[in-house]
């Protein structure tokens, strides 16, 4: 009895030139999608640095903390 086995996935020389030739040029967009995520991250923590620094907003977090922390 002879058994075979079925290949999913090609070998990349027994690929198509375009088909190799595309995942060449994708090669670095998980690199850069982890860039742009990050300087997201950054430009978000900086604005909300810069909202929670605000006299107003600071009054109404330490009366808040005040509040919850007072006895009675």
């Amino acid at each position: 009895m002879t058994m075979t086995t079925a290949v999913a996935c090609p070998e990349p020389e027994d690929r198509p030139q375009a088909e190799v030739d595309e995942r060449e040029s994708e090669k670095g967009l998980a690199t850069a999608e982890y860039a742009i995520a990050t300087l997201a991250a950054a430009g978000f923590a900086g604005a909300l640095l810069a909202i929670l620094k605000g006299g107003d907003v600071k009054a109404m977090l330490t009366s808040l903390v005040q509040s919850a922390l007072s006895i009675g």
